[in-house]
């Protein structure tokens, strides 16, 4: 009588956070300078929304350094959990800030590790579902994305519908 066997494959986890106003609120701003000379400051969540016009520049200066954080707890309590429960799992924070190292190092002075940080300096929702298809074409196959920007939940939404086989959990956070 042969002996069946069961290969048991463990999922290759992927686990993404958004930092601005997701992980943490803060007083950091982009500064906008339109092509007729106006500037325009916009918090994190409102540069999230914003469609970039012919001629802007930015200046992200405020990026460079965390201001007056505020964490929200249950997303860095969440964030947490992740990064110790066991099993094979990578952890990152992908934003659309220009500078990884504020960022990096701000979650290091929270007590947790393992974490890796990828500053995109983009806004486009593009840049994150295309970061993440690469780690899905690397080989991941068990993804959970959780960013406040509806445009960056739509267009990963969007751009793992083409990966059927791959378990996903896509969550916006709603700030009331």
């Amino acid at each position: 009588m042969p002996i069946a066997r069961t290969l048991f494959v463990e999922s290759k986890k992927l686990r993404i956070f958004d930092f601005d106003d997701t992980l943490v609120k803060t007083n950091s701003f982009i500064y906008v300078t339109h092509r007729n000379g106006m500037k325009t400051k916009l918090s994190p969540g409102q540069y999230a929304k914003y469609d970039t016009r012919d001629g802007d520049e930015f200046d992200f200066k405020d990026f460079q350094q965390i201001k007056k954080p505020e964490l929200i707890k249950g997303y860095v309590e969440l964030l947490r959990r992740m990064v110790s429960s066991g099993g094979s799992r990578e952890v990152y924070i992908l934003t659309a800030r220009a500078a990884e190292r504020p960022v990096s190092q701000f979650i290091k002075d929270l007590g947790i590790g393992g974490v890796k940080v990828i500053a995109l300096g983009d806004n486009n929702p593009e840049k994150k579902a295309d970061w993440i298809e690469d780690r899905v074409k690397e080989g991941y196959d068990d993804v959970f994305f959780v960013d406040d920007s509806e445009k960056n939940i739509a267009a990963v939404r969007k751009r793992l519908k083409d990966y059927p086989n791959i378990k996903q959990k896509i969550q916006q956070v709603k700030h009331f």
